[in-house]
């Protein structure tokens, strides 16, 4: 016979399939160590550098703008988890592959992973808040460890050749002269790489978390003195109890988080520093925490929104905040405004995680209480939203004005710097649009037939709201009833009776400002200086 049964054909299959698991597996288990010998040497360089850290954070920086909304709109304040696992599901799927690949090519497999090594280095020096070519040792260091042990466990499923026939007439089955492996060597080199790669991540893991717990302990230390302005109380009928409108106050949890850092900074307050210095600064300033804690505080409620906000969406809140007064520390560095013949017309503010934010100087200085903002809702700054400083600029969207975590002030001009956003396309300048928004009821809600509150928010920062109006269907506008204005950096809530008939409806809202302009029902997107139109919910009345 010259040709090979049906039966042996079948045969060989199992060996293929069985070889090509074990070299996914190996695959896998190379990724891991690496990813646990990255996450024990960022702790000896920082956190940050990190491959996965480092990775998504270039992915961030070089994603187009249209795609960076749709994940906001999509994800929301879970788009960063989103961006990691989605990492973490790449490199798994590319580790399986070089796994297989080392099967048969032992160097080429292990290459591989040394390249992705090199990605990940280059992705942690190029990031904006790099400062030493160190911060590529644990992206290298997990890609030596990786390339070794993907090399050493595929060369156990290759450690032996199984003897070729002794004569020509006989047939080879479908082990013969093929690459055999070294079971035992194997499972005890997967077993022993698996904890080996686990206690070294979790070492890793705890030794970063340790830094992250002096952080913490920092912050339960704090104290904020009482204010030398406080806030007004709020006054009476500012908040509405009507059932699911914003509450006039947003809880620091529930309060929208949106940046560009994939990991939350945990910055220990007794080591941070800022420093003021630039155009126009005639006395150069580098202050601590503890020195803003002696200075005059005031107290403030603003509403914040984010200029990735669609009409209607959710990236709005109102806070109590602490701080110094923006204006009077750069007043004491020698800074004017540009009104008053001040050379600077730019204030950057930079991030410990790079970003970098451009502000109009005129506006921090006009009179507004634009502040650096210690505490929040009557509490030190969450990690999550700038602990220890950030910026808050009433009436300016947070690209142009909340930069959180903050470590250094420049003052510049706007023809001399362009700020990450800018550099995106977004606006060098942007006032927050007058927006209102339906709370309920709800979109697509079957409420029953008879009154119905519709009741939500109205907001234009540092102008106020004068008026909010509600239209049904194709009817005429109607005023709705206002709540109590607190200040005009603050949001207002409206409700409005309607007397609802049975069938479909479309509700729509409108607001007024204080300057006499109504938002515009002309439909625009995010980029490049926030969305306008007008917003509405469709409802069915049973």
């Amino acid at each position: 016979m010259t040709g090979v049964s049906e039966e042996a054909k079948t045969s060989r299959r199992p060996g293929a399939w069985r070889l090509g698991g074990l070299g996914a597996l190996s695959g896998l288990l190379a990724g891991y160590s690496a990813l646990a010998t990255a996450e024990l040497v960022s702790a000896a360089v920082r956190p940050e550098s990190g491959p996965v850290i480092a990775v998504g954070g270039a992915a961030i920086d070089r994603t187009p703008t249209p795609v960076k909304d749709w994940a906001i709109r999509e994800f929301g304040t879970d788009d960063k988890l989103v961006l990691q696992l989605g990492i973490l599901a790449v490199l798994t799927l590319l580790a399986l592959a070089l796994g297989v690949l080392a099967v048969r090519y032992r160097s080429a497999g292990s290459a591989g992973v040394l390249l992705f090594g090199v990605v990940g280095g280059v992705a942690a020096t190029s990031r904006p808040d790099s400062t030493s070519i160190t911060d590529a040792l644990p992206s290298v260091a997990g890609a030596v460890v990786g390339a070794g042990l993907l090399y050493w466990l595929a060369g156990r499923l290759r450690a032996g050749k199984h003897p070729a026939p002794a004569h020509d007439h006989e047939r080879p089955t479908h082990d013969q002269g093929r690459p055999g492996w070294d079971r035992r060597g194997f499972i005890v080199a997967a077993t022993a790489a698996a904890a080996a790669s686990t206690g070294v991540g979790l070492l890793g893991r705890t030794l970063n978390g340790a830094r992250g717990q002096n952080a913490i302990a920092s912050r339960n230390q704090v104290t904020l003195p009482a204010p030398a302005s406080a806030a007004a109380p709020v006054p009476k009928g500012a908040a509405l109890r009507i059932k699911d409108v914003s509450p006039f106050m947003t809880p620091n949890q529930d309060f929208y988080r949106v940046d560009t850092a994939l990991v939350v900074p945990r910055v220990d307050a007794t080591s941070w520093r800022l420093r003021i210095h630039g155009k126009g600064v005639t006395r150069e300033m580098t202050v601590s925490f503890a020195d803003l804690l002696r200075m005059p505080l005031i107290e403030r409620n603003i509403t914040l929104a984010c200029v990735s906000n669609e009409v209607g969406g959710p990236y709005v809140g109102n806070a109590r905040w602490i701080g110094v007064r923006l204006a009077d520390l750069l007043a004491q560095c020698g800074v004017k405004p540009p009104s008053k013949g001040g050379p600077a017309d730019q204030l950057v503010a930079r991030s410990v995680d790079g970003m970098t934010i451009g502000t109009p100087v005129e506006d921090v200085m006009d009179g507004r209480d634009a502040m650096l903002a210690l505490g929040m809702n009557g509490e030190p700054l969450p990690f999550a939203h700038g602990f220890p400083v950030r910026m808050v600029v009433p009436g300016l969207y947070g690209f142009v004005s909340a930069c959180k975590w903050i470590q250094d002030i420049e003052l510049t001009t706007f023809d001399d710097y362009d700020p990450y956003w800018v550099k995106r396309d977004w606006a060098r300048k942007a006032p927050i649009k007058t927006q209102s928004r339906i709370d309920t009821p709800k979109p697509f809600a079957r409420p029953a037939p008879g009154t119905v509150m519709v009741a939500g928010v109205a907001w234009a920062q540092h102008r106020g709201i004068d008026q909010v109006e509600v239209r049904v269907d194709d009817g005429p506008w109607q005023q709705a009833d206002l709540a109590a204005e607190d200040t005009r950096d603050t949001w207002r809530q409206w409700s409005f009776p309607w007397k609802a008939t049975s069938g479909g409806h479309t509700l729509t809202v409108q607001a007024t400002d204080r300057t006499g302009e109504t938002q515009t029902q002309k439909r625009t997107g995010t980029v490049p200086d926030g969305a306008s139109g007008r917003h509405s919910v469709v409802v069915t009345v049973d």
